[in-house]
């Protein structure tokens, strides 16, 4: 895959859209690293969160994807995180503003909360967008700074 390696996690009530989303990352050539969970068995959410930032943070994947029920849980896990930029997108147009002015590097979504098709949309515009810069740059620089003034 061109660029890198891209890591999929989900906790339980994510898995179904993880795994459609990992088969078309797979369909378009991308190189997927899957850190679970395997099975809609109840697991922490945390846990597959900070998974996904370690893989980030440490370069084994240059993006990420996750999902949970709402993705809400799941992506203020990996924030911790500083290296990484995680965001909730609910349609196409949050996906490519989270790339242009946020420079984001991974996605969540909420399985109970986006459609199958938005979400398979918005995945493709998150990875085709790039980031702006500029103005933004700045910005970006703070979230790994610590947000202080």
């Amino acid at each position: 895959m061109p660029g890198g390696a891209i890591a999929v996690a989900s906790d339980h009530a994510g898995f179904d859209l993880k795994e459609i989303l990992k088969r078309d990352l797979q369909e378009a050539g991308h190189d997927v690293l899957d850190l679970g969970t395997d099975s809609t068995q109840s697991v922490d959410y945390p846990d597959f969160g900070m998974a996904m930032a370690d893989a980030v943070a440490s370069g084994q994947a240059v993006k990420g994807v996750l999902v949970c029920g709402t993705g809400i849980g799941i992506s203020m896990a990996a924030n911790r995180n500083p290296k990484v930029r995680a965001a909730l997108v609910h349609d196409v147009t949050s996906a490519r503003l989270s790339r242009q002015h946020n420079d984001a590097n991974v996605v969540a979504f909420g399985q109970r909360l986006i459609g199958t098709e938005t979400a398979r949309e918005a995945l493709k515009v998150f990875l085709d967008t790039k980031f702006e810069g500029g103005r933004h740059a700045g910005r970006v620089a703070k979230l790994s700074k610590g947000c202080t003034k």
